[in-house]
């Protein structure tokens, strides 16, 4: 079955973007610092593998706002993969290339395991991985931590009940210092289930 991962960039700190995010800046004041590590994506390395792993899913599940602030990604994320956007609200009209609007967590998964076929399913947004965490329908989370603080914006984790949830490290890579100033650690954790 494919396995469900959200792919995250995010600051020590937790932030996964600068403060006063909005359409015409989507990723809030300084937050496009966390993706200077993607400017070693095409390069041999540990981010570079990283990167291709993301691309190397087969369906993408995105958070409303996160789909709108990419600007839609213009209807094709990569390779024309199947886009499940979880919303609470359907827009009126076509959806764009192959975007689908769900409002059920559960029916959301479901539908992406299923485009996925023996492929995996990418995770886009805070507010995505959260439903989907207390879902349980989460299955790994693959964060870019960046050595930066932020101090402000939008966090990760945020909105969850205090309820614990268990995760497993299951890989840890770092950037080498030759990298620097794009340094990331790349962690990937499995999420336990009671």
């Amino acid at each position: 079955m494919a396995q469900i991962r959200l792919y995250m960039t995010m600051s020590l700190d937790g932030y996964v973007v600068g403060p006063r995010d909005s359409m015409d800046n989507p990723m809030g004041l300084d937050g496009f610092r966390l993706f200077d590590w993607l400017d070693r994506r095409n390069a041999p390395g540990p981010s570079g593998d990283v990167y291709a792993e993301s691309l190397a899913t087969r369906a993408l599940i995105s958070g409303r706002r996160t789909y709108e602030h990419a600007n839609h990604w213009q209807g094709d994320h990569h390779d024309g993969v199947p886009i499940f956007v979880l919303t609470h609200d359907v827009p009126d009209g076509p959806p764009p290339g192959s975007v689908h609007f769900v409002t059920d967590v559960r029916e959301c998964a479901s539908q992406a395991r299923a485009a996925a076929g023996e492929g995996d399913v990418m995770v886009h947004g805070a507010g995505a991985a959260q439903a989907l965490l207390l879902a349980r329908e989460l299955d790994e989370l693959e964060l870019h931590v960046v050595p930066v603080l932020l101090g402000q914006g939008r966090r990760l984790f945020d909105n969850l009940p205090p309820d614990h949830i268990e995760l497993d490290l299951v890989r840890r890579v770092t950037t080498p210092d030759e990298e620097l100033p794009q340094r990331v650690t790349h962690l990937r954790y499995r999420v336990l289930r009671p």
